[in-house]
C-alpha cells in the first residue's frame, strides 16, 4: 500500500495499484504544506518537508502494516529533495507516479480539431537513493 502525499486525489488506476488517500484533515495539512504562495527560504522548505514526513509517518504507522512504507510524492521540484530525505529519516520510501501520455485528436462539429492529452497511470518509480 502507498500513502498519497500529493495535492491531488489518487486516480482510480492509482487506487487499484494500492494508493490510499489520507483522511480529510490530514489531506488539508498536506495540501497547505505543499502550497507555496511566495518565494520560500531554505528553512521554510526544510520545515515543510518535516511536516509532510510527519503526516506520512503518522498515517502509515498506526496502520500496523510494514507494506505501507511507500509514500507517493509530487509537487514543487525545489521541495522534493528535502521531502525525500525527510521521509527516509522516518524509514519511509518516497516514490513518484509514472504516467504514459496519449494524444487524441477530436474533430469538432465546426471542422476544427481539438487535441486532448490523456495521462494513464503506469506504475511507480522509487526516488533515487542519496
Amino acid at each position: 500500500m502507498i500513502i498519497n502525499l500529493t495535492q491531488h486525489p489518487a486516480t482510480a488506476e492509482q487506487r487499484q495499484d494500492g494508493v490510499i488517500d489520507p483522511a480529510a484533515a490530514a489531506k488539508a495539512t498536506i495540501v497547505a504544506a505543499l502550497t507555496f504562495d511566495s518565494l520560500p527560504a531554505q528553512a521554510d522548505i526544510l520545515a515543510r518537508a518535516k511536516t509532510l514526513a510527519y503526516e506520512a509517518e503518522k498515517y502509515c504507522r498506526p496502520q500496523g502494516q510494514d507494506a505501507m512504507r511507500q509514500v507517493m510524492i509530487g509537487g514543487a521540484p525545489y521541495l522534493m529533495g528535502a521531502l525525500e530525505a525527510a521521509l527516509r529519516t522516518r524509514g519511509l520510501i518516497p516514490v513518484y507516479a509514472f504516467s504514459q501520455r496519449e494524444s487524441v485528436e477530436e474533430v469538432q462539429a465546426d471542422g476544427s480539431v481539438r487535441k486532448v492529452a490523456i495521462f494513464r497511470h503506469s506504475g511507480f518509480v522509487a526516488a533515487s537513493p542519496r
